[in-house]
């Protein structure tokens, strides 16, 4: 696998089997994809097994470039890439080369390790969850797809293979959201999907235009004498920073798109209606992990010292695009923090939670905590497919998505029960386990950028804790509150994924903790500008902890220690008031987005049906009218002239010859005969001048 390259030097040229192998990670699940497009209804129930066992060889390649690069990094930058194919545009001037190829450094080995395993065991939990299902092959054909673009996404090493892989992801979660299509709601939730994340994608594809114009180059790093853009900001951008931090914020928002960050969140929380697992890969391990991955990637693009500011109306507005990632990302953990509280939908309440993390994260990214931002990346996948598994183990034994059906779960699923305890723990805060580490890191570093931000993040904190309690009480605790349901624990193919994702969700931030965090040591090899880590305050971890267990406690004296029996008698609705209707209203963003996304579409329809009418119609009919004038032009006098004038030619001459014919035609048989003695006369002299010129006759 990838050699060792000291001070960020390129590999740029792989032996086979180093670009054989990140071919194979991507090749195994496309192949499951096509195979069980292909071959699904003969295949049946084989397809969950081909698509598990080609995902998993697929899974097993990423292990290995992952212990590969940890072994590689030890005091060492690892950067290693190489080509598949390329493809030669532009003029001779001009040349733009778009390869299709891979980058393997520390950020592509911890994701590609954390896609693969935690999209296998989402995979091997889909075997029961889906089971009877009548599309069954269909659902793991677009699975494999899912994984196979995520994957091609975490390995791209350009922006046109990154846009690809990023729009296919996309199309995937299009096709799993509404996978049930012949409900209305899971239509109607897919298209939402796909118009919202497709505003932000206009703006990623117009970020990417910019940075090739400004760099001549799609490339990330340099790569047999292709520029890279990444190694050329330093000096190919000088006098350009506008349009530079022009470009980051463009490329942010394809991540606001992708990673559900305010104002395009409001597309995640529907995408509830596809199957659970679903859930489970698009908010742990696919999509909206590709928007902070993306950012990630381009980290450097959002370092206010290289890329600077962008400076509006003569220096009236100025704007860092690494700050409005800090702040549009504390705002939206917020956000969707305080909408959590009030929810009822078991999948839902799981749904704002990872916005608000995503918010987190994008906050880590945005005040420079790279390896805080992406740690928590990585134990979020951890945690949140570990919640969304346990919640379709309680929708799969209970019938009903909403939790004040529920209770009483604790005593009839015992393992759900205890690895719901782990996960909710994790996303709550809780120490040891994975999310204290990686959240209290990103608030360390937030208390020391922005004190603002970092209050905005531990009163998130406190929210998240309150709502995790809530959901674990009212579904887990007190006695039944549908006595007509039969819940039951859920076969062994469903509880296997939940243990060995709850042991990744207790275990995986010790690898970040403040004394001895390998996780950053390892990360910061892989990017410049990342930021030096600083070992968070005893005094800021203790006030966390004590946020998080404030959160906790308030929870279980509000939902735990009483038997509530409706959403009607929620404590929070008599506690917040009018404040509980509007946070159930979910601020109103659905409405305000709604309408003024209707209002703008309408106005732009009708902008584009006069353009089109009066424009477009008016040139098309003008072209028309002015080509059948031509043709009808052309075409009478090529019948007049032509066609015409070629039968009454032949009548003329007819006529001509006729006449001059007619006159030999007399009626007198003396003319007769003399024609007759004319001709024997002429035939005579013909005969004699053959006897004496030419010797015979």
């Amino acid at each position: 696998m990838p050699s060792v390259l000291s001070n960020l030097a390129l590999a740029d040229k792989a032996c086979i089997i180093h670009d054989v192998i990140p071919l194979l990670i991507i090749v195994l699940p496309f192949s499951s994809f096509l195979i069980c497009t292909l071959f699904g209804y003969k295949l049946k129930k084989g397809a969950g097994l081909l698509s598990l066992l080609l995902v998993g060889f697929s899974s097993l390649l990423c292990l290995l470039v992952f212990v590969d690069v940890i072994v590689s990094s030890k005091g060492n930058n690892v950067l290693t890439q190489g080509c598949w194919m390329a493809i030669h545009i532009g003029s001779k001037e001009t040349p733009l080369v778009i390869t299709l190829g891979y980058l393997i450094d520390p950020l592509t080995s911890i994701m590609l390790f954390v896609v693969g395993f935690v999209g296998w065991w989402i995979m091997l939990y889909s075997v029961g969850y889906m089971d009877g299902d009548p599309r069954y092959h269909r659902y793991f054909a677009y699975m494999s797809l899912f994984m196979a673009s995520m994957l091609g996404l975490v390995l791209s090493n350009n922006f046109v293979m990154l846009y690809i892989c990023w729009e296919l992801v996309g199309l995937c979660s299009y096709l799993l959201i509404g996978f049930w299509y012949e409900r209305e709601a899971a239509m109607r939730a897919c298209k939402k999907a796909f118009i919202v994340t497709r505003l932000g994608d206009t703006g990623f594809a117009l970020g990417i235009f910019l940075l090739v114009s400004v760099f001549g180059s799609v490339a990330f790093y340099p790569l047999d004498g292709v520029n890279g853009i990444f190694t050329s900001i330093g000096y190919s951008a000088k006098g350009k920073e506008n349009v530079l931090a022009l470009a980051a914020l463009l490329l942010f928002c394809g991540a606001v798109g992708k990673s559900a960050q305010f104002p395009l969140h409001v597309w995640l929380p529907d995408a509830m209606e596809g199957p659970t697992p679903v859930s489970a890969l698009i908010h742990a391990a696919t999509m909206v992990a590709a928007g902070v991955y993306m950012v990630a990637r381009c980290f450097v693009l959002f370092d206010v010292n290289v890329t600077g500011k962008l400076s509006l109306f003569d220096g009236l507005i100025v704007l860092s695009p690494a700050y409005l990632v800090a702040l549009i990302g504390s705002f939206t953990a917020f956000m969707a923090a305080t909408i959590a509280l009030v929810q009822t939908d078991i999948k839902r309440i799981l749904a704002y939670s990872t916005i608000s993390q995503l918010g987190y994260m994008m906050m880590a990214l945005g005040i420079g905590a790279y390896s805080a931002g992406t740690f928590h990346l990585v134990t979020h996948a951890f945690f949140k497919a570990l919640l969304f598994l346990c919640a379709g183990s309680v929708i799969h034994a209970m019938g009903t998505n909403e939790i004040f059906e529920m209770g009483g779960l604790k005593s009839v699923m015992p393992i759900t029960f205890a690895t719901y305890v782990i996960g909710m723990g994790a996303l709550a805060g809780i120490p040891p386990l994975s999310g204290f580490w990686s959240k209290d890191e990103i608030l360390a570093h937030a208390f020391m950028h922005s004190k603002l931000i970092w209050l905005i993040g531990e009163v998130t904190a406190f929210l998240t804790a309150l709502y995790m309690t809530r959901q674990l009480c009212v579904v887990f605790l007190g006695s039944p509150r549908k006595p007509e349901a039969h819940p039951h624990e859920s076969p062994p193919v469903m509880l296997v994924p939940l243990i060995v994702l709850s042991i990744g969700a207790a275990v995986s931030g010790l690898f970040g903790t403040p004394w001895m965090n390998l996780y950053a040591s390892f990360i910061n090899h892989g990017v410049a500008h990342a930021g030096a880590h600083h070992k968070p305050s005893a005094t800021v971890m203790l006030f966390s902890v004590a946020v998080s267990s404030l959160g906790v406690l308030c929870g279980y004296l509000l939902y735990g220690s009483r038997q509530i029996q409706s959403h009607l008698e929620d404590p929070l609705r008599k506690f917040l008031g009018n404040l509980y209707s509007f946070l159930e209203a979910k601020w109103h963003m659905d409405w305000y987005e709604g309408k003024a996304i209707r209002h703008v579409f309408f106005s732009l329809v009708g902008l584009c049906r006069r353009f089109d009418l009066g424009v477009v119609d008016g040139f098309v009919n003008l072209v028309g009218w002015a080509v059948a004038y031509v043709f009808a032009y052309l075409h009478r006098f090529f019948d007049l002239y032509v066609v015409d004038g070629f039968i009454n030619g032949l009548a003329f001459v007819t006529g001509v010859c006729g006449d001059m014919l007619r006159r030999i035609q007399t009626g007198f048989i003396r003319h007769y005969m003399l024609f007759i003695l004319m001709g024997f006369v002429f035939l005579l002299i013909v005969s004699l001048w053959r006897i004496v010129v030419l010797g015979h006759p």
